[in-house]
């Protein structure tokens, strides 16, 4: 298995040592299971034929644009072109091209559909999945849970990622933001042909984690996608979420998830010796992925986004639909832990990264906020997961507020997948730890106290998927809701997680 996580920084060795960490849980494609019967749908391309299992029917590998290959390298997405007879919809298309995934491919603009295997119409959730811009796809994640028990229609999106989603150059108008356009293309896929499933094309949420949910951040601030969804729920990937340095890994520099057009194209004006765009399109896919270090960062300054999205939402630029919002309760006891596998950090070392990271002065009021204790580890975790995540995140919270009805929320799960790295060091709700309690994922398996959860978390995400509201229970932002196995409880997180300390640092 490899986890998706969406941070802009320090990506490749992270994910990397991640992957490793990781390689028991098994996520992964999910393959039909005590198949039914086929089912056969007419969209605006020709006709598919899926499967029906599990009271769900399921539609892979459906085309929402053509091939982004050759001339189309570095293209806004092209319309998909139509089909005779009867396409076969029972495996996923390729993920989008990465290094770690075997068979990807630049030809993967394509999309699956789980929809209850019922009549009527119902809610849209479209899924966008998580990876730092630079990996994952969408049939990594089994929507069958969500669409039965929500009875909504669940579509996940591969969209271009790294440097053939994000690479911008001066000779390309608008470059840089072309696995964002690929996101919209689907959703315009989605209006057109959403009925076909038994989807209300009125009635969309755009949904994701980590990147994914900075996705839908990006979404909410850009002009082009206007009507293209009515709700937005981001999970881990807040407009506003910033890393300092050494925050993902030590050494890396501080970052955001936006970048200038104008810096990405300075950039790619050289990028692998070329000096021309047809140079360029004639390297092979693996020598361009290896620029995904360097463009991983939607740019703005562009069409689809004309500021970034940060200064959008500070100024009231962005759609007006409810937002369903949070984090996990730990998210930064993942990254901190990998800090651990190659050298402890003791409390030396942990004064010395907030010196380094914050500046002396700084240091040392963090140090007193937050002091080593008996795990300096852990003390760095809740250092990032609170200045980096969670206030961020109800910074964010309290701009959307202004506008549009917001809900906030925290995961709090801490008996979780993942075994802790170290026996002093528990991950708790770590990051991207809510996920298998969405979606189904490889072999993970949840127990009876957690599948209570994964049923109270289904209902509200998918409830207000239906009606703008996530439910019994539930108040606006600036209530958090607490989600445990146990109960759901709303908290004062901004008290919890030390935001009002947070703002007067820099």
């Amino acid at each position: 298995m490899r986890l998706t996580t969406g941070f802009p920084g320090g990506v490749a060795a992270v994910c990397a040592a991640v992957a490793v960490v990781l390689a028991g849980l098994a996520f992964g494609p999910q393959g039909a299971q005590a198949e039914t019967g086929p089912s056969t749908v007419t969209t605006d391309q020709g006709r598919l034929e899926g499967v029906i299992t599990h009271g769900v029917t399921t539609f892979q590998g459906i085309p929402y644009a053509a091939p982004p290959v050759g001339e189309l390298r570095w293209q806004p997405p092209a319309a998909p072109t139509a089909w005779n007879g009867v396409r076969n919809a029972a495996k996923p298309g390729p993920a989008c091209a990465q290094p770690e995934v075997e068979g990807s491919s630049e030809d993967c603009l394509y999309l699956n559909v789980t929809t209850p295997s019922t009549t009527g119409r119902r809610p849209v959730v479209v899924w966008l999945h998580g990876g730092a811009f630079s990996s994952g796809y969408g049939a990594q994640y089994d929507a069958t849970r969500m669409a039965k028990q929500g009875d909504v229609t669940v579509i996940t999106v591969n969209s271009r990622l790294g440097a053939l989603g994000f690479f911008a150059h001066p000779d390309l108008p608008d470059s840089g933001d072309y696995g964002l356009q690929d996101q919209q293309a689907a959703l315009r896929w989605v209006r057109a042909n959403a009925a076909a499933f038994g989807g209300d094309a009125g009635n969309v949420t755009l949904m994701g984690e980590s990147s994914g949910g900075a996705s839908v951040c990006a979404q909410l601030t850009s002009p082009t996608a206007t009507g293209l969804f009515q709700r937005a729920v981001i999970q881990s990937g807040s407009c506003l979420q910033n890393w300092p340095k050494n925050t993902i890994a030590p050494g890396d520099p501080a970052s955001v998830y936006w970048a200038p057009v104008q810096e990405l194209a300075a950039k790619g004006r050289t990028a692998l010796g070329c000096h021309t765009l047809a140079c360029l399109r004639a390297k092979p896919v693996q020598e361009v992925l290896t620029l995904n270090g360097q463009f991983h960062q939607p740019a703005y300054g562009t069409a689809v986004l004309p500021t970034s999205p940060s200064r959008a939402l500070a100024a009231g630029s962005f759609h007006r639909v409810p937002v369903l919002q949070g984090n996990t309760r730990d998210e930064h006891r993942l990254f901190a832990a990998l800090f651990t596998l190659d050298e402890p950090i003791t409390t030396a070392r942990y004064h010395a990264l907030l010196t380094e990271t914050f500046g002396e002065q700084d240091a040392a009021r963090i140090a007193r906020q937050y002091p080593p204790g008996a795990s300096p580890a852990l003390a760095w975790a809740a250092v990032s997961t609170d200045r980096s995540w969670v206030c961020p995140t109800l910074t964010a919270d309290r701009l959307l507020a202004r506008h549009v009805p917001v809900y906030s929320f925290e995961f709090a799960a801490s008996d979780n997948p993942l075994p802790d790295l170290r026996p002093d060091f528990p991950l708790g709700a770590y990051h991207s730890s809510e996920l298998p309690y969405l979606f189904g994922m490889g072999d993970v398996r949840l127990n009876a106290e957690q599948t209570k959860l994964s049923d109270r978390m289904i209902t509200a995400w998918t409830t207000f998927a239906r009606s703008g509201t996530p439910g019994h229970g539930w108040q606006r932002y600036p209530y958090t809701m607490r989600l445990t196995p146990a109960a759901d409880t709303a908290i004062n997180a901004a008290a919890e997680h030390q935001c009002a300390f947070w703002t007067t640092q820099p």
